[in-house]
């Protein structure tokens, strides 16, 4: 059956290369449906990449999913976490504190640790307040009650080791290449398999879906052109399959990637044709744009996903600029762009 006969969101533990087994978890009320964990086997014991979500039904699923291959919390003895969103580091965490696995995590997210476990949330809202979207905030003020900070303290626990960069992890006689990938989060890293011809793709690379960028708890100063360069970079590694966070496996990273980048280009290009139609700020940029592959209008989003789509299009912007296409200022506290003069014929 390999990664599954029927949909990639369908439970259990399913092979997908000697020693592998991909398990897709719940992530209840989110619009992806499902996140995979991958079980790598070895002489040393398992590894886990990525967790899932620190909810008991995703952890009953991972339990019965990795006892129908014969191994229990306690064989875990690592988890290799791709970046510190929820569902890929919270049942880690959960699991540590019960089974004693060890943490790997990207060194490249100890600001948005920083930022998390500091609990206020206010330069993440005045962020968002730089795009134009004052609503927004007000809409969102409330999730950064002090309740709600000292859960985020307590759920994102440090972990054990923080990869440093780009490095070789001996799993048994498997060898993974840890390579940072910053752009979805700044500290996003893939695991890359060249013996076997695999990667674990987090949420980087993904077969259906683009990864949000430029929405993160301490946001780099240029989040699409470090994912730009990131993709960029797979394709100077060979071209191996794709095991992804989200999605069904699939045959090459080299393909999706190319998809990816033509994808950024086309949405640039749309970006900036919204700003020389007179939208002067991400918010506004972001209401006249279409949203997922159903190309949604912006209204149709909830709070949530609006904010997704405002910092996502500030972080397209923010390349215009560094492209020399737009250029931009701040007015009162948020940031403006306006074209620059130009041959607008060709």
């Amino acid at each position: 059956m390999g990664a599954g006969s029927g949909p990639w969101t369908e439970p259990g533990a399913f092979p997908v290369a000697p020693g592998v087994h991909r398990v897709p978890l719940p992530l209840p009320n989110d619009g992806l449906h499902a996140v995979n964990v991958y079980a790598v086997e070895s002489a040393d014991g398992l590894v886990l990449i990525d967790s899932g979500w620190a909810l008991q039904e995703a952890r009953d699923l991972l339990e019965s999913s990795l006892g129908s291959i014969g191994y229990g919390f306690e064989d875990i003895g690592r988890f290799l976490i791709t970046h510190m969103h929820r569902d890929h580091y919270t049942l880690a965490v959960e699991l540590r504190r019960m089974f004693g696995a060890r943490i790997a995590l990207g060194v490249g997210e100890q600001p948005n640790f920083d930022a998390v476990r500091g609990g206020s949330g206010e330069a993440q809202l005045a962020e968002i307040a730089r795009w134009g979207a004052a609503d927004l905030v007000e809409k969102l003020r409330g999730l950064y009650t002090r309740d709600n900070a000292e859960q985020a303290k307590a759920t994102y626990e440090l972990p054990d080791d923080w990869i440093p960069g780009a490095q070789d992890i001996e799993i048994g006689d498997r060898t993974l290449r840890a390579v940072p990938t910053p752009g979805h989060t700044r500290g996003h890293v893939v695991f890359a398999d060249p013996a076997a011809s695999l990667l674990f793709s987090g949420d980087h690379v993904l077969p259906h879906i683009t990864p949000s960028i430029g929405f993160e708890p301490a946001r780099a100063e240029l989040p699409l052109g470090a994912y730009l360069d990131s993709l960029r970079l797979m394709r100077t590694l060979p071209d191996m399959r794709l095991l992804p966070a989200h999605g069904p496996v699939t045959d090459s990273v080299h393909t999706r990637v190319d998809e990816l980048l033509l994808h950024h280009e086309e949405r640039l290009a749309a970006t900036e044709a919204v700003v020389r139609e007179g939208a002067a700020t991400a918010f506004e940029a972001a209401n006249r744009l279409t949203w997922t592959r159903r190309g949604r209008a912006f209204d149709e989003l909830d709070t949530f996903n609006r904010t997704l789509a405002v910092g996502e299009t500030a972080a397209h912007l923010d390349v215009l600029v560094v492209r020399g296409e737009l250029k931009s200022s701040t007015v009162d506290g948020v940031v403006e762009y306006v074209p620059l003069p130009g041959d607008q014929t060709a």
